[in-house]
């Protein structure tokens, strides 16, 4: 691990600032996936800006109905929460299905959606990666890619997004709350939040230097039922090869997005209004366009065949 400088944050502003005035500057809170890259050198930050006192660690209900998720709600809380579980059951779900309790006592909202892509050659610093080196190549490009992404990837990159939470804040329509380091706020929409690769691979959201998440919003209850289907090599502490976030309503109608397979949890609106014919129909829209290679490919009738799973279960 390399050599760093570090403060404690007591102002939101601040700690924007100090990231955006200092080069090589990352936030902290839980520090799950960070810490993890810097052992291993894939991040090399030069300081850290710690921002767990900023007192962002509570869930409010908004004047509209819906859910106000501070950034440092741990996993754990969140997942517990009555009202998210009560009211938006495939969050606690996702969450539930991600990582260990341990890692989930420790990890944030925010940092939930900042996680880094777990692919092999990413962490590899012996391997070209255009994440972790832009110009460098892409390795996994005609390598070994059987975790890797099947729809929204480039020339650039295959990874794909690893999580599970934000696949279900997805379903949910969320928009992240941030500040800058002018004081500036903004709403940022969870579909325009995360990139896709194209050229700059590097780049995993659309957050500018030093802005700070600050919350997550969730918007009024759906109803429905809430549906989390994760399929991965192992039962636990395993990334989704697909997962499949859904909330289902009596007529068959609802809404749909995958994890596992593209640079953000994928969700094709126009997909959905194909629910009351099958699974098939869905995933047929949802995934036009895709480019698996042969190693990923199976991800294609799988992702059809884990919907098809949640909407018999829907049934009855």
């Amino acid at each position: 691990m390399k050599a760093f400088t570090y403060e404690r944050a007591t102002d939101p502003v601040a700690a924007a600032r100090a990231v955006a005035g200092h080069p090589g500057a990352k936030f902290i809170a839980g520090g799950t996936n960070l810490l993890d890259l810097m052992k291993i050198e894939v991040e090399t930050p030069t300081h850290l800006v710690d921002v767990q006192d900023l007192g962002f660690d509570t869930i409010e209900r908004t004047k509209d109905g819906g859910l106000r998720i501070g950034a440092l709600v741990t996993n754990t809380d969140l997942a517990a929460d009555e009202r998210v579980r009560r009211d938006y059951a495939v969050l606690t779900r996702a969450i539930v299905a991600g990582a260990s309790g341990q890692l989930r006592n420790k990890a944030s909202t925010a940092g939930n959606l900042l996680q880094r892509t777990r692919c092999p050659y990413f962490y590899d610093t012996n391997m070209a990666c255009n994440k972790r080196k832009p110009g460098s190549g892409c390795a996994a490009i005609g390598g070994y890619s059987r975790q890797l992404g099947v729809i929204g990837v480039s020339n650039s990159c295959i990874a794909t997004f690893p999580g599970d939470m934000a696949v279900a804040m997805r379903v949910l329509d969320a928009v992240i709350e941030t500040v800058d380091a002018g004081g500036q706020r903004r709403s940022i929409p969870i579909a325009d939040f995360h990139r896709l690769w194209g050229d700059h691979p590097e780049q995993d959201t659309v957050l500018r230097p030093g802005e700070l998440i600050t919350a997550v919003t969730l918007p009024k209850p759906l109803g429905g039922q809430h549906f989390y289907e994760k399929v991965r090599d192992r039962a636990s502490y395993a990334y989704a090869l697909v997962s499949v976030a859904a909330v289902i309503q009596p007529d068959g109608t609802g809404r749909v997005a995958f994890g596992g397979v593209a640079p953000r949890p994928w969700r094709v609106e126009a997909a959905e209004a194909l629910l009351p014919q099958g699974a098939a129909a869905v995933t047929e829209r949802a995934f036009q366009g895709a480019t698996p290679t042969k190693d990923n490919a199976f991800k294609l009738p799988l992702a059809t065949r884990a919907l098809a799973a949640v909407i018999a279960e829907s049934k009855g």
